[in-house]
């Protein structure tokens, strides 16, 4: 069984410059105009989702417009309808192992804030952190997913979730987490694809609520060579499909890089399946 999107919708992927794209991509454009036009109106339906929902409030807008610093340096995947709208939308931040705590998105969560759990979740992402590192391979957070109200319930949703298998095994592999709402059945998907609870010291963390956006939220984990294997099949024709597609870049000498260079690190050569699966087991039995 194919997973097929609507003949009317396509992907397109914003990257955070041109030397960050890997040779993978066969259709990388560089078009200020078009990058540019397609960021804001990611951000515009982000902004209207995240009203919708309750997630912020109008003043966090900026001419409807949920605009972020992180957005600059990031990857990002959109869903296009037919007449080039904006219909879907998520973020994939890339860093190196290296990467301190406090240099991600995820330390200025409410579970980073927690008095009980916070050093928990610390913790456990800098166990990501150093697996990354010791796998020679780029740390990834996703964040800012959204959807038009129609096309929720689709298969959209779950494509746009497997095309981030796709982005990261692109990228020769790489170790990611995310705070995934339970919103829109969000982290069931992810969850339901390979996403994992983090954990340190065989410790799950639970789910919590995020007073900020106003939701249950989860922390998830991903690493690009073990999806769900029911899912398998489907992750390579959607990876297929993102050979092809459409990859738009800003001007590569005004845009900033992500905080530390996942390209430079891809030159490095990165542990085999085998040894990635073999380094991951024995990392989840160490303590830390």
């Amino acid at each position: 069984m194919k997973l097929v999107s609507s003949i009317s919708r396509c992907l397109r992927l914003l990257a955070p410059s041109l030397s960050a794209v890997p040779r993978f991509f066969t259709q990388v454009h560089t078009s200020p105009k078009d990058y540019d036009r397609l960021l804001a109106a990611a951000q515009r339906l982000r902004g209207s989702v995240y009203l919708e929902d309750g997630a912020i409030k109008p003043h966090q807008l900026k001419d409807g417009r949920h605009y972020l610093d992180l957005d600059l340096g990031s990857w990002h995947l959109l869903v296009l309808d037919g007449e080039e709208r904006v219909r879907g939308c998520v973020r994939c931040r890339e860093y190196s192992g290296d990467q301190s705590f406090t240099e991600l998105s995820v330390s200025n969560s409410a579970l980073a804030k927690s008095p009980t759990l916070g050093a928990t979740l610390e913790a456990a992402v800098r166990t990501e952190l150093s697996l990354a590192s010791r796998l020679r391979l780029p740390f990834v957070e996703f964040g800012g997913w959204a959807l038009a109200e129609e096309i929720r319930g689709t298969t959209e949703a779950l494509r746009m979730a497997l095309a981030l298998y796709g982005l990261t095994q692109a990228f020769g592999g790489a170790v990611g987490i995310c705070a995934a709402t339970q919103r829109h059945c969000s982290a069931s998907i992810l969850r339901r694809i390979g996403g994992q609870p983090l954990q340190h010291a065989g410790f799950e963390l639970p789910s919590y609520h995020d007073h900020q956006y106003g939701c249950e939220m989860e922390a998830l984990r991903f690493y690009s060579w073990s999806p769900n294997p029911r899912f398998g099949i489907w992750i390579e024709d959607v990876k297929d499909e993102l050979r092809t597609i459409q990859v738009l870049t800003n001007d590569a000498t005004n845009v900033p890089p992500a905080p530390t260079s996942g390209r430079a690190r891809r030159r490095r050569p990165s542990l085999g399946l085998e040894q990635r699966r073999a380094t991951c087991a024995s990392a989840e039995r160490m303590p830390c």
